[in-house]
């Protein structure tokens, strides 16, 4: 019985384990992560068409397997979530005035083509 329950947990360790390192991001993922996430911001804004979007989103993540590319995905998520923290869902103006702020701030400066600067 003890024998069956060591053999048990291990499995279990192994699996979660191997999940928590598919979370885990490199350094490649992260600055993918960042970049989506002034994506998202853009899009938010209104400053991309569908076809702008995708074609943004894909320049970030073609690079990466679908499962990265997932990962990546919620972290922007997370990003752009963070990013909202402390305004009110219907204070309009603020949401708008903090993307705004981010869009324009030196983490999506050079990303994206609405604030590009050489």
């Amino acid at each position: 019985m003890r024998r069956y329950f060591l053999g048990t947990t291990l499995i279990l360790l192994t699996l979660l384990s191997s999940r928590a390192s598919a979370l885990a991001l490199g350094p490649e993922e992260f600055a993918a992560a960042k970049r989506l996430s002034c994506v998202l911001a853009q899009d938010s804004l209104g400053y991309l068409t569908e076809k702008d979007y995708q074609q943004l989103t894909d320049e970030v993540l073609d690079e990466f397997e679908a499962e990265q590319g997932d990962v990546i995905y919620a972290k922007a998520l997370g990003y752009f979530d963070g990013l909202m923290f402390g305004i009110p869902e219907q204070d309009d103006a603020g949401v708008t005035a903090r993307l705004q702020s981010f869009v324009a701030s030196q983490a999506c400066t050079m990303v994206v083509g609405v604030s590009y600067s050489l």
